[in-house]
């Protein structure tokens, strides 16, 4: 073999090694023969309606990795998505703000349709993606806009926000927002942590917003 030759099985090998490693994955997607008895319990419970998911696809595919919490957080996930005091717009809009505080690309792709299908108009979710206080919210979506947001952006709820919330939504409602937006949190998180991003570009992905100072 001469020097040519080598170089070049050389590089392709080099090339190879590189698509693997941009290929692997963090918490990879484990067959159901490979699962324990306690990880195939869990993975069968969340196969079923409502939830109808595959244990395969984020953020479950990290969560199977711990099954006694993965437990917990499923039916935690049950309440805040289908049994709380919120309409389907604004839970939707709560976890859009959550996944726009992440940049959590995943999260977004996954609800910014299921919030445009519980009634969320395309230029409040919009704005909320650009990062930009909308311009045309509900009374409703106000209140629940500037909770979430002092929350995260003050780290504090002043007293006029307290009372539009309180008015809005009662005291059991804000507890309602502050569970979905703390899931979504660790939603957000994991699914940064697994490096999941989005399978396709039907949703326009987030931009990256300049780090917000004090």
């Amino acid at each position: 073999m001469n020097l040519k030759v080598s170089a070049a099985v050389a590089l392709l090998a080099l090339l190879a090694h590189g698509a693997v490693a941009q290929d692997a994955k963090r918490f990879a997607p484990l067959p159901m023969e490979a699962l324990n008895p306690a990880q195939k319990a869990w993975a069968e419970q969340i196969a079923v309606p409502p939830r109808n998911a595959k244990h395969t696809n984020p953020p479950y595919r990290a969560y199977i990795r711990n099954p006694e919490l993965a437990k917990r957080l499923s039916a935690l996930s049950d309440y805040l998505r289908w049994n709380t005091s919120l309409a389907p717009r604004l839970s939707e809009m709560a976890i859009l703000l959550t996944a726009r505080e992440w940049t959590a690309q995943y999260e977004w792709f996954a609800h910014y349709p299921l919030a445009l299908k519980g009634g969320l108009a395309p230029d409040v979710a919009d704005a909320i993606a650009a990062g930009k206080r909308p311009g045309s919210m509900k009374p409703d979506e106000t209140a629940l806009y500037d909770l979430v947001t002092e929350l995260y952006r003050d780290k504090k709820v002043s007293d006029a926000t307290y009372k539009a919330a309180s008015a809005a939504f009662g005291e059991s409602g804000i507890l309602d927002i502050i569970g979905i937006i703390g899931y979504y949190d660790l939603v957000s998180m994991t699914l940064i942590t697994m490096q999941a991003e989005p399978p396709n570009d039907s949703v326009k992905p987030l931009s990256a917003l300049p780090r917000r100072t004090p």
